[in-house]
């Protein structure tokens, strides 16, 4: 609890801007089908979205630099309530598409300012907790406000005007109650080769990752949809997802403090594959095993990206935060740029049972490269957590060739 307190004004603001913006995929899913807009138009939605969040990832880094993270914060939080504004005044597939692409530039702002910020001030030790518990606060104010929509409706202006309000209102803890006092970057170049040299791994990670979670996000409504649920059970079957991932967030964050974070990365993707394939082969539109279907999903597929991102800051020096987190972000959102359109697509060709069959296939591939990069790359010289690596790092064979790989510069302390 120490290493999470001063984060405290920063993490109650993360999560408010999170449950604004946690709505939208769901909603425009459902508010477009009601507005007539075909499934094609739907997905490309994810998609400006997602393209929006690469320009963003770009920019991010710049921005921060010249003046820091809380009035970047405050900049892009006022351009995000004004986008959503502008898609309840003008309803229309192709300004929404546009108003997509302006959100997306001005939440990846957001989450690289937050996961910077975070980062800057946790260490090895404590990452895996601590990014753990962001992730548990996405989650779960995620799948808080997907109940907004039976409450309010998807029709009219209600929702959207809380979202915008929800944005707003997150800018006042950052505001006035935080104290980690962040530093911005001396010096920042936007690098992706310098990113994936870091780690590989969790760049391949987060495109997997971005392609098999805007799938869930922006295509699952469509999914639950056309199975038959009514629009309150599409709002708990989004929910079951992301409560899941509550669940096993944080577990899954302690046991990659104490071990190789690459094997629980590999058994947590091993459960998402796993429960793709039950959802389509076994579940059959029975709403019980759909429920239980999505849940472990979740509870698998949603820490992914906490786990991509924290072994790739393990092996990260303290200036490399900014560029990594804004970095990561753009592999995500390449990944997420492909998914909503190929997977509406295919849910469009061969019905709804194809969903979950394109995400088993993209994180069964995701455990075959992360199998690869243990070969080419041996993790024991970072932090030794656990007693087996302490063991094998004081072997006399692993200190030699940890001494012969430092001394060729393999690892950057």
């Amino acid at each position: 609890m120490l290493a999470i307190r001063p984060f405290l004004p920063l993490l109650i603001a993360a999560g408010i801007l999170l449950a604004g913006n946690g709505l939208f995929s769901t909603l425009i899913a459902v508010r477009g089908a009601q507005e007539g807009m075909t499934n094609g138009q739907i997905g490309w939605m994810g998609t400006t979205y997602f393209a929006g969040f690469l320009v963003g990832c770009i920019l991010a880094p710049r921005l921060l630099q010249r003046v820091g993270h809380i009035r970047v914060f405050a900049a892009l939080a006022s351009l995000a309530a004004t986008a959503t504004l502008l898609m309840i005044l003008l309803v229309d597939p192709y300004i929404w598409m546009e108003a997509r692409f302006i959100l997306g530039m001005a939440f990846s702002g957001l989450f690289t300012t937050i996961e910077s910020w975070l980062n800057s001030g946790i260490s090895n030790k404590d990452r895996g907790k601590v990014t753990g518990v962001y992730r548990v606060l996405d989650i779960v104010m995620v799948s808080g406000a997907q109940y907004l929509m039976p409450v309010f409706g998807t029709d009219g202006f209600t929702l959207f005007g809380l979202m915008a309000m929800m944005i707003s209102f997150s800018l006042i803890p950052v505001a006035l109650g935080d104290r980690s006092k962040p530093v911005a970057p001396e010096t920042v170049k936007f690098d992706l080769r310098a990113i994936w040299t870091i780690s590989p791994l969790a760049c391949t990670g987060c495109i997997a990752i971005g392609m098999t979670n805007s799938a869930f996000r922006y295509v699952g409504p469509l999914y639950a949809q056309n199975i038959g649920l009514t629009l309150s059970s599409v709002a708990t079957f989004i929910s079951l997802g992301v409560i899941g991932g509550a669940i096993l967030q944080y577990p899954l964050g302690l046991l990659s403090d104490r071990y190789d974070r690459r094997w629980v990365l590999i058994a947590a993707t091993l459960g998402a594959v796993l429960s793709g394939l039950f959802l389509s082969l076994f579940a059959d539109g029975n709403v019980s095993m759909v429920y239980v279907g999505i849940f472990l999903f979740g509870a698998f597929s949603l820490p992914l990206y906490s786990l991509s991102a924290a072994h790739a800051n393990d092996r990260a020096t303290k200036d490399q935060f900014v560029l990594l987190a804004a970095g990561l972000m753009f592999f995500y959102g390449i990944g997420a740029t492909l998914g909503p359109p190929i997977s509406s697509l295919m849910l469009g060709w061969y019905g709804p049972k194809s969903l979950f069959m394109f995400t088993s296939l993209i994180h069964g591939s995701l455990v075959v490269v992360t199998l690869w990069r243990m070969v080419a790359r041996d993790s024991v010289p970072l932090a030794g957590r656990g007693r087996f690596r302490m063991l094998l790092r004081t072997s006399p064979y692993m200190l030699k060739l940890s001494r012969d790989r430092n001394k060729a510069g393999v690892y950057k302390k």
